[in-house]
């Protein structure tokens, strides 16, 4: 009987699917979910959708931080960036809204590569402060970019259409966004198995050694950002079209503190754990209000409070107990289940 895995080749190694079983789960998990919008109400739909759109971002800022080793607080900013481009493009021009979301990932491609070149040179604190920066910079011109965003009255996002049709409603929308879920997170899987990918794995765990096999780190450097920054393009845009309208105040530094949380808490270095990162830190403020609902009298005054100290409190612990994430104790679990009653 076979016990274990065993894997020869590099190939094997670096296969999306380690198993069969993961495989099948996978495709009926995504055949499950097309059939969400005939049994889940408005109220589930909606939060399904947040977890679809933030994913996609989180993922990009993993691919940043977990598997390159830079770090970034501006991700919000970018994430408000691709929301106003596919608005804008599609105001302007007329480009219909399908074309515009992965336009607006190439335009914010172009601006997180801009900033990114700093992360070329600089690491650790001094580019933590850089990034900062790229946050405030463009929350300023958010603000002060009427042509681009609408300024301080914000901009007008037109729902997603596909051959007249218009996916206004959560019913609806929630294929839109589960379509560029599948295409995204795949395309992330498929990127850690490439060269590139495994440059930035290098680069990470020994930029010296990296170099010295000469993977050039200013490149792949500024490569990770641009790369981050299409797939924080990608979720805004989706995050625009849902909402149907785009303001300058969504996007501030403490939803780039959210967005390092959700990767901090699923798993650095994890697609998988990306996803999981996300639906706990959507989850856990609707889980607190649901707790303080049932306190009584006066719990209500605090409900603001005690979502966001929730959210800190997660971190902290998480950094704490499960440094990993929710991906290791995730593995921990199969690998117990799989190995039983011999899981020593």
């Amino acid at each position: 009987m076979r016990c274990g895995e065993f894997r020869t080749t590099y190939k094997a190694d670096t296969t999306i699917f380690p198993t069969p079983m993961s495989r099948n789960v996978a495709i009926a998990t995504v055949v499950l979910l097309l059939g969400a919008p005939f049994v889940l109400d408005a109220y589930l739909l909606n939060l399904m959708i947040q977890i679809g759109y933030y994913g996609i971002a989180a993922l990009g800022l993993n691919i940043l931080v977990g598997f390159t080793g830079q770090i970034s607080l501006g991700h919000a900013a970018f994430f408000g960036f691709g929301a106003f481009a596919s608005a804008w493009l599609n105001n302007t021009t007329g480009i219909p809204v399908f074309l515009t979301i992965p336009l607006a990932g190439l335009m914010t491609t172009a601006v997180g590569l801009i900033f990114g070149i700093p992360a070329g040179r600089i690491k650790g604190l001094y580019l933590a402060i850089a990034t900062l920066a790229s946050q405030f910079i463009l929350e300023d011109f958010f603000a002060r970019a009427d042509w681009f965003t609408g300024g301080s009255a914000g901009s007008m996002a037109n729902p997603f259409s596909l051959f007249g049709y218009e996916f206004f409603t959560d019913e609806t929308f929630f294929y839109v966004v589960l379509f560029w879920v599948v295409i995204m997170f795949l395309l992330g899987a498929n990127l850690m198995r490439t060269r590139d990918g495994r440059a930035f794995i290098a680069v990470r765990d020994h930029y010296l050694s990296a170099e010295i096999m000469g993977i050039n780190l200013t490149k792949y450097r500024i490569l990770s950002f641009g790369i981050s920054s299409f797939y924080a393009g990608i979720g805004g845009a989706l995050f625009g079209h849902y909402l149907g309208f785009v303001s300058v105040e969504g996007f501030t530094i403490l939803l780039s503190i959210q967005f390092l949380g959700m990767v901090i808490i699923g798993g650095l270095g994890s697609v998988m754990g990306t996803l999981l990162g996300t639906a706990f830190m959507v989850l856990l403020p609707e889980v607190m209000e649901t707790v303080v609902n049932v306190m009584p009298s006066g719990g209500g005054d605090a409900l603001a409070y005690i979502k966001e100290m929730s959210i800190g409190l997660a971190i902290i612990l998480f950094l704490i107990f499960e440094p990993d994430g929710l991906a290791h104790r995730w593995k921990m679990i199969k690998s117990y289940w799989k190995l039983y009653p011999f899981s020593y």
